[in-house]
């Protein structure tokens, strides 16, 4: 068998000398490609970059026309070389001139040139160029002539990497690397963040490309795929890791790549083509990256994320990378970007330097995206190839409110959008001016503003926007971020910590609503065809009564000599309140038997979240302290969409007649059964439903804490009794094309109230 080697590691061995002499960017880039023309015995030798605009422009070349340089420009996908940068793909071509997508440029003068071998110049699977070889007779090049073409590109990519090459750059003209991007993804959660980019799982920086002794990093190679080996068997057999799912799947997925002998043998033939074992790593995986990248299949799109996710693991190995090290260097304002992340891994960032969330996957109901929002940052959900596109340290702008990534955005983009958080903030500073202003409608009603939390991160903004206490707090979060199930004395000491931090003001706790889209990891179950439908919080919790009375007696003992406010998430019917009860009476026996102090007060609630409780609303109010309205919920169940399906989700307005009718149903049942009635939801969020939830008889609604000022300065300027005339005549009026949103919106800017 022919050695192949010998050709690119003399090639190599030459260019690692290049790079270590302290030359100009221009002269190391004629000399670069000067080797490689003497080596591959190739009359012509040339390097063309992507600029921003899309187009290819000549850099450096050995044999064609040098007045040429900087001035013969190819778009992307247009010639030869626009299709090797288009498709991230080698040409190896004994007749280029026969090729459909040859394309003559006369100021080269490369007419008389047959033969050609173009590789892409590739970083992260992303093409930065195109570096092309062509001799005037007609052959195909060799395989380790290939080999050497696509190693010494890594080392082209590198110079456009850290910049070297923007000082021979044009003025006026940028690289394809820092050209500005925008995304469009999902808004997952509202807000504006103007920051950094830090990517959650750095990629590995290669600086040492060229090795000294193929046989050492061939076994560096053995020894970091050993170790990742057993890195993966070790997490398939640990006990919190189920026997069946998903998550099974894909671990079974790494280590069946981990023992991939194709991918093993391409990395060996790239030591032995004399780069260092992680850079033979990230040359395979740019290179089946940008293979894979042009997919539309999408599991096997999936399997790609997968093996790229892999070699990243194994570049930690080789280069001995702790991702804690990345987090030395966090910036003040920094905008996170994931593929995906958990919870947990979310909340190790420093909040304070925290501005905003970018992920290529997930979705509005996943768990990272619920403790983002309960932290109340901007997160912006299915950006395709944003982690490709940014670098650690990119200036980004996250706009949560309509969906869009900004990678290194141009000048006025930046401006506007600075002037944009500037007005966000004089807003925000005339809400906090409002925090300690009693909230009082203009004809004395005095309304209760509560905030959502779940995590002990919320309960600073308590005291920061004014709000009458937690009208919600999600006590599910906890058992979301951990990894195990969080034991009884855990549990206790999480729910004692929250009422501390309360300092006083009320605290309505629900119990565990997990199950459907809440999925906490060490909890086995069935897969469901409805899950928002399905075995999930009360239903869930009295099938596993074990689980429910652990939390019934934390909760009682966190709340020792002080009141306890709890309440049941959905409830569809009230003997599910009474089999609670049952339960709570006799975690209440239990820890009077061993002398515990009882809560000197207990308010015991129901979520009302499923319609069928509508047809038991005296029962239901006969049989708890309170009701929570949950409107997320109710309405998406009482009009039959499902809120995550962005094709029906906005079909129905929540200010519709029927929802609102439904509504001042519960109010009314409410009244005359003398039983609070509270609402937490979105609706309690937006000013404008805000004002319709006090025109229909809602006296203490709950919402996220950013909400309490623009919904206070709302009803400030409200005369409820007015509104309530106007708002009911419309919920009973039939006529058709009246809208009762436009209705409300009428009588806001007529009475001068601001929503």
């Amino acid at each position: 068998m022919r050695d192949l080697s010998a050709g690119p590691r003399v090639l190599l061995k030459r260019l690692r000398e290049l790079m270590a002499e302290p030359l100009e960017p221009q002269e190391r880039l004629d000399r670069i490609v000067r080797q490689i023309a003497n080596n591959m015995v190739a009359e012509v030798c040339s390097v063309y970059v992507l600029r921003s605009d899309g187009v290819l422009e000549l850099y450096a070349t050995e044999g064609l026309n040098k007045d040429a340089v900087h001035l013969a420009q190819l778009k992307m996908g247009q010639g030869l070389v626009g299709t090797i940068a288009a498709s991230a793909q080698s040409l190896n071509l004994s007749d280029a001139q026969a090729h459909p997508a040859f394309r003559y440029l006369p100021e080269t003068g490369e007419e008389i040139y047959h033969s050609f071998l173009g590789v892409p110049i590739l970083r992260a699977g992303r093409s930065l160029g195109v570096l092309v070889v062509q001799n005037k007779a007609q052959r195909n090049y060799r395989e380790d002539e290939l080999e050497a073409l696509e190693t010494t590109a890594m080392v082209i990519a590198e110079m456009i990497a850290t910049g070297e090459l923007k000082k021979i750059t044009r003025p006026g003209l940028e690289l394809d690397l820092t050209r500005p991007v925008s995304i469009d993804g999902d808004s997952y959660s509202e807000g504006i963040g103007l920051g950094y980019v830090v990517l959650h799982e750095p990629r590995i920086v290669v600086t040492n490309l060229l090795n000294e002794d193929s046989e050492t990093e061939i076994r560096r190679l053995a020894t970091a795929l050993g170790s990742l080996r057993i890195s993966i068997d070790d997490m398939l057999s640990r006990r919190e890791i189920s026997m069946e799912g998903e998550h099974r799947d894909v671990l079974e997925t790494y280590r069946m790549f981990a023992h991939d002998q194709g991918w093993v043998r391409r990395m060996e033939e790239a030591i032995h083509n004399g780069l260092t074992a992680e850079a033979a790593v990230e040359k395979v995986q740019s290179d089946t990256k940008a293979r894979m990248m042009r997919l539309t299949d999408p599991y096997l799109r999936e399997r790609m994320h997968d093996f790229d996710d892999l070699a990243n693991r194994l570049l930690r190995q080789l280069t001995g990378f702790s991702p804690h090290s990345a987090a030395e260097g966090f910036p003040n304002d920094a905008i996170v970007f994931a593929r995906a992340m958990g919870a947990a891994e979310l909340l190790d960032y420093p909040r304070a330097n925290l501005r905003g969330l970018v992920l290529e996957e997930g979705a509005v109901t996943s768990h990272v995206v619920i403790v983002a929002r309960a932290m109340g940052i901007a997160v912006v959900g299915q950006a395709a190839g944003a982690v490709a596109l940014a670098e650690n340290g990119d200036p980004v702008i996250i706009d949560g409110d309509d969906g869009k990534v900004h990678v290194r955005p141009v000048a006025d983009l930046q401006k506007a959008y600075e002037e944009k958080v500037k007005l966000r903030a004089k807003r925000q500073e005339q809400f906090r001016a409002l925090r300690d202003v009693e909230p009082v409608t203009k004809d004395g009603h005095r309304i209760k503003l509560q905030m959502n939390a779940g995590l002990l991160v919320d309960l600073p903004q308590l005291a920061d926007s004014g709000a009458d206490g937690i009208g919600l707090f999600r006590t599910e979060l906890q058992f979301m971020i951990s990894s195990t199930m969080p034991k009884g004395e855990e549990q206790e000491s999480f729910y004692r910590s929250v009422l501390k931090q309360a300092a006083g003001s009320p605290v309505t706790f629900r119990t565990l609503d997990i199950g459907g889209d809440k999925v906490v990891p060490y909890f086995r179950s069935q897969e469901e065809e409805n899950p928002a439908l399905g075995w999930r919080a009360i239903r869930l919790s009295l099938d596993r009564p074990g689980l429910l009375r652990t939390q019934l007696r934390a909760l009682l003992k966190a709340a020792s000599g002080a009141e306890l406010k709890m309440m049941l998430p959905m409830v569809t019917e009230v003997s599910e309140i009474r089999a609670v009860r049952e339960l709570m009476q006799k975690e209440i026996q239990h820890i009077s038997k061993f002398g515990h102090q009882l809560p000197k007060k207990l308010q015991f609630g129901a979520m009302l979240e499923v319609p069928a409780l509508l047809w038991q609303l005296d029962e239901l109010m006969d049989e708890v302290d309170f009701v929570s309205v949950g409107s997320n919920d109710l309405f998406q169940f009482s009009m039959a969409v499902d809120r995550g399906n962005a094709r029906v989700s906005d079909r129905f307005d929540v200010l519709g007649r029927p929802f609102l009718r439904i509504l001042r149903d519960i109010v009314r049942a409410g009244e005359r059964n003398k039983t609070p009635v509270t609402l937490c939801g979105e609706m309690a969020s937006k000013p404008l439903s805000a004002m319709a939830l006090l025109g229909i008889g809602f006296r203490s609604i709950s919402m996220s804490p950013t909400a309490i000022g623009p919904v206070k300065a709302m009803l400030l300027g409200l005369d409820v009794g007015l509104l309530s005339e106007v708002l009911m005549a419309a919920l009973d009026d039939d006529t058709p094309g009246v809208s009762v949103r436009d209705l409300l919106l009428r009588h806001a800017e007529e009475h001068n109230i601001p929503v």
